[in-house]
């Protein structure tokens, strides 16, 4: 852009010489024409240096307008990447959210699976085969196997929502692949 306000610069100053010239030209007493022989007269060259520095402007002009409209496309498109990596970073946030939630589920579940396998234990030493005391704690011990394949499946989720801005990969949504056709 300063390269562009220079130019705009020194085309504005020719533009007034020359007008300064063309002025002064015209207070100056015209001499009469020579032949069709003679070289061009100074109005000819001020006109034709007039020419030169407009075309000069109108280039310089487009040349802006096209710098422009590439400084605003890349805005656009830099404003559209930010947008996009806010949006991965909110999907990753959520991520790490969900891990931390089965995490503490597995916790839980493994704090519900000692106190059970504590109970089986103390009703073993008594040789009291408590049915329900069994049923207690291979329930817990599959709710904290759940809880566990849960919290592996929120931190692969976690590590993926992580990995893709680094990577550039879109993450595409996992396809049911359990379907039969008919």
């Amino acid at each position: 852009m300063n390269e562009i306000d220079e130019l705009q610069r020194r085309i504005a100053a020719a533009m007034d010489r020359v007008a300064r010239g063309v002025e002064a030209m015209g207070q100056a007493a015209p001499e009469p024409a020579p032949a069709a022989e003679a070289p061009a007269g100074p109005d000819e060259d001020m006109a034709e240096a007039l020419e030169e520095e407009r075309t000069a402007n109108a280039q310089l002009t487009e040349r802006l307008r096209v710098l422009r409209q590439k400084n605003e496309s890349e805005l656009s498109d830099l404003r559209q990447e930010a947008e996009e990596l806010r949006q991965r970073l909110t999907e990753g946030e959520s991520a790490f959210g969900r891990l931390d939630t089965e995490l503490q589920r597995v916790r839980r579940a493994n704090a519900q699976l000692s106190e059970a396998c504590a109970a089986l234990q103390e009703a073993n030493a008594e040789g009291v085969g408590e049915p329900h005391l069994i049923n207690k704690a291979m329930m817990a011990e599959l709710e904290a196997l759940r809880a566990a394949r849960a919290a592996e499946a929120a931190e692969a989720e976690a590590i993926l929502a992580a990995l893709a801005p680094l990577v550039g990969a879109e993450q595409e949504p996992a396809q049911d692949n359990t379907k039969g056709t008919a």
